[in-house]
């Protein structure tokens, strides 16, 4: 299954450490995925985000305002529906 990985964010330099451990996580893992950049206030706002950086797979919010481990990640990224 695909996992479209978004990262909402106004692209700040946690912003872009989250994409970038993101994506780490998901070429380790060795699934399909997309990555998006999601930068539009209104469409993190309207996802239920009010702190950044935020991670949502699938258009599912996962967790805001921190960045986990690579580990981590890659265990959210696996669980994600």
């Amino acid at each position: 299954m695909r996992r479209k990985i978004q990262v909402l964010g106004m692209g700040c330099a946690k912003c872009n450490k989250l994409y970038a451990a993101a994506e780490a996580a998901a070429k380790e893992l060795g699934i399909e995925y997309e990555m998006e950049k999601v930068d539009d206030i209104n469409r993190i706002t309207d996802m239920g985000v009010m702190m950044t950086p935020a991670l949502a797979i699938n258009d599912d919010v996962k967790f805001a305002a921190r960045i986990p481990s690579v580990e981590d990640l890659k265990k959210i990224i696996s669980e994600a529906k």
